[in-house]
């Protein structure tokens, strides 16, 4: 009786055959065999899509599918299918280290049994295990390594469930599902200061914290003329604020004051309250804040609105003062430097006119936090030219806060 073959090559000898070749024949088997327990192979499948059969070499060490470890090499340009014979039986570690964005699947050579397939982007490893379960349509499967399963490789793309990522240094950037740019990331070599965040029970929110040094800031900076917003809503932040002071909360002053005036246009449509400055000779007004506590002490800004009762296109130049008052300080102390702009006139009688914003106000007395600061506004009459009554309707002063609220 002649020898028969196992799929895998290993061949098996009748009773009674083969005298004088058995001891080689047994060592060539022994050899097929530590090949099929650690052997490794390369195996190129360059070139375009294709098939390509794993041979089968009956008695012979050169069966490339009885072999522990394949490795796939080649530059491919399609998408590559690789095949094995229905009866073979045998578990392999599969190595793709192809070049080209195509993928490449390990199958039986015929059937509709499960198969394995290396993504276009997979070029990591993969045990597998070809059950030969059925003489028709027998499956391949996958074990718990690499990218057929979820373990990790260094350049395989893996989805992981469950996993416990302790420290993991991250890049440049943490992508979403569809590989999209989700949060890019900078690093700073000399860092000391971080986020932290912490979930929460039932009934309080997550917290988002600046940890590392004493006191940390955290900056969320929108990008052009974006807004930082809750929602739909715009966040309110530190930064240059408005008051606005109409006329009505001013009051002339005891020596040049201007004139209190109040002005009925057409009846039934608004009315003017104002205050007057003369024409011929400066005049003056007061008023107060108590600025909030969130207010950085430092100069402030203002914007003069006006009318006036005339066709005169000249302009009119309106100044303001400040000085600071503590608590248990004198009232009476001397204002600061006065800053102001001109306006010019439209020439068409009681056409509102808003100036442009003043330079910087430096405020007498040191301003502290809590204090009241008292303003002295005027009509520069040297440095204009409006033939007519001034009439201020009111201002718009500007400050620069430093923090979120006045806690």
């Amino acid at each position: 009786m002649a020898s028969t073959y196992t799929p895998l090559g290993v061949e098996l000898m009748a009773t009674g055959e083969n005298a004088g070749t058995w001891g080689t024949k047994t060592n060539t088997n022994l050899n097929i065999v530590e090949q099929i327990s650690g052997g490794y192979i390369a195996k190129s499948i360059a070139g375009g899509a294709q098939t390509t059969a794993l041979s089968v070499s009956d008695g012979s060490t050169g069966a490339e599918l009885a072999h522990r470890m394949i490795e796939f090499t080649g530059s491919i340009t399609g998408n590559q299918i690789v095949t094995i014979p229905l009866d073979v039986q045998n578990f392999y570690f599969l190595r793709n280290s192809t070049s080209g964005a195509y993928t490449v699947q390990f199958k039986y050579a015929s059937g509709s049994g499960d198969t394995f397939t290396f993504s276009a982007t997979d070029k990591g490893d993969q045990i597998i295990f070809a059950t030969a379960n059925d003489g028709t349509n027998p499956d391949i499967d996958t074990m718990a390594f690499g990218s057929g399963d979820g373990d990790v490789t260094l350049t395989g793309t893996q989805t992981l469930t469950n996993k416990t990522l302790t420290s993991p240094a991250i890049g440049t950037k943490i992508s979403d599902t569809n590989g999209n740019e989700l949060i890019n990331l900078t690093a700073t070599g000399s860092a000391v200061n971080e986020f932290t965040l912490a979930n929460a029970a039932t009934g309080n929110g997550p917290i988002l914290s600046a940890t590392g040094e004493t006191n940390v800031d955290i900056n969320l900076n929108p990008k052009g003329t974006g807004t930082l917003k809750s929602g739909t809503a715009a966040v309110k932040i530190a930064g240059k604020e408005s008051i606005w002071i109409p006329a009505v909360a001013m009051y002339p002053t005891t020596a040049n004051g201007a004139e209190a005036a109040q002005t009925e246009l057409t009846a039934g449509q608004p009315e003017l309250k104002s205050l007057d400055f003369d024409k011929d000779s400066d005049q003056f007004a007061q008023f107060a804040i108590a600025f909030p506590k969130s207010w950085n002490e430092g100069t402030v800004t203002f914007q003069p609105f006006f009318t006036a009762n005339t066709t005169n296109t000249g302009s009119a130049k309106f100044l303001v003062a400040g000085v600071a008052v503590a608590n248990d300080g004198p009232i009476d102390a001397a204002f600061g430097t006065a800053q102001g702009t001109a306006i010019g006139f439209s020439g068409t009688a009681n056409d509102l006119m808003v100036g442009n914003e003043s330079a910087a106000i430096t405020i007498a007395g040191s301003p502290a936090a809590g204090e009241q600061v008292f303003f002295n506004i005027f009509r520069d009459v040297s440095a204009d030219n409006l033939t007519a009554d001034a009439k201020l309707l009111g201002i718009k002063l500007f400050f620069t806060t430093d923090a979120a609220n006045d806690a």
